[in-house]
């Protein structure tokens, strides 16, 4: 087990930090607390809800359990009522108070990756919409979500990762985003932060690029361990691994180098103290295959962290995107209306940490939810109450 997760603090309670999130109702029109309806509605993503009429169902079946320790002033909520509430809150007020709660039980971030990726939203939109995504920050040591953004439908993940920066403390942590995130003022914005950054390379850059593989492919020749100009060995870091598994023989070769100093646009980009290099060569049956990604980064010359930051940011499919559709189904969530879509991701990330962050059983994030359904005690303990 993590021992980063084990010592995890309590942090602040939950339920105290959505009683700091503005209510957008009007006087006239609130006959339901507006932190009841945000943790009964919890409560349902938690036990297996994944709607709003999922919420009132559930909500009707535990009323008694509920007014155990919520007021509950106007009964239970109908579904058109959590909709409506879930629709008109501030989406960014809801975030800064999920942030809050996660830097409490997450507040020291020392070395770790935090790995910033999109996710589409693939149901959540009407016809002739596009289809709105999330761009999430996951810190892949402790397995929870630092937060989330929705990229704005006319734009992209460009402008969505700033927004999202703002909202993380990343001092001390290692950042890691695909080519979208590969931006000198995203990369601007993490230095000022304390944290370092890799930052992929691709077509979007064309001319880095192209810069920087012609650099490795001349320093290093392809499936090559040893630099081709030795000049350079004082300069370069290098680590492999080798995995082997299902008929297939995977080697993943990390290098590093410092030699920055001929690069134009060394000035543009913030920190920068090296680029990186993956060659990946597959080997299936006899056939063998091989792919290089490049990479800027502001980390020190360490082939082996490096590498483990490329890795750590492409688990996030299987650690995070995989958790949220086979366990929480998000891509068959229909939930649209105005900030409705953006409103249920969060609480769907904030029902994930508190799945995560439990240490008491050692079963999988379905078979929580399951228990959670029918032990009213365990769902009293992952919410903190």
């Amino acid at each position: 087990m993590n021992d980063r997760k084990k010592s995890l603090p309590k942090g602040k309670p939950l339920i105290e930090c959505f009683e700091g999130l503005p209510d957008p109702r009007m006087d006239r029109t609130r006959r339901h607390k507006l932190v009841d309806i945000l943790v009964m509605g919890l409560c349902s993503v938690l036990t297996g809800g994944e709607s709003f009429t999922d919420m009132e169902d559930f909500c009707l079946v535990r009323v008694d359990w509920f007014k155990t320790f919520l007021e509950l002033p106007g009964g239970i909520p109908s579904h058109d009522t959590f909709n409506r509430v879930f629709s008109a809150i501030d989406p960014y007020a809801f975030l800064e108070c999920f942030c809050r709660w996660v830097q409490g039980i997450c507040p020291n971030l020392n070395d770790e990756v935090v790995a910033i990726d999109g996710k589409a939203l693939r149901r959540a939109h009407n016809d002739g919409q596009s289809i709105p995504y999330i761009v999430n920050a996951w810190a892949t040591d402790n397995g929870l979500v630092l937060g989330q953004v929705k990229v704005d439908e006319k734009s992209n993940e460009i402008t969505a990762v700033p927004e999202l920066l703002r909202m993380l403390q990343l001092k001390g942590a290692i950042v890691t985003l695909d080519a979208m995130g590969c931006q000198k003022e995203i990369a601007a914005d993490i230095i000022e932060q304390g944290a370092d950054y890799v930052l992929a390379l691709k077509g979007n850059h064309a001319n880095v690029h192209e810069e920087i593989r012609t650099f490795f492919e001349d320093a290093v020749p392809p499936c090559a361990i040893q630099c081709a100009d030795t000049a350079e060995k004082d300069k370069m870091d290098f680590h492999q691994t080798i995995e082997k598994g299902h008929g297939r023989i995977e080697t993943r070769r990390y290098w590093q180098s410092t030699d920055i100093d001929w690069f134009q646009d060394k000035g543009l980009w913030k920190g920068i103290k090296n680029f990186g290099m993956v060659e990946s060569i597959r080997k299936v049956k006899g056939e063998s295959t091989i792919e290089r990604r490049y990479y800027l980064s502001s980390l020190p010359l360490n082939a082996k962290q490096f590498g483990q930051a490329v890795r750590r940011h492409w688990g996030v499919e299987n650690s995070l995107h995989w958790s949220l559709d086979m366990t929480f189904r998000e891509d068959d969530s229909r939930a649209r209306t105005k900030n409705a879509a953006q409103n249920f991701a969060t609480l769907r990330r904030i029902a994930l940490n508190l799945l995560k962050k439990d240490l008491s059983r050692k079963k999988s994030l379905r078979s929580k939810r399951y228990i959670a359904s029918i032990d009213q005690d365990f769902l009293v303990h992952l919410i903190g109450i």
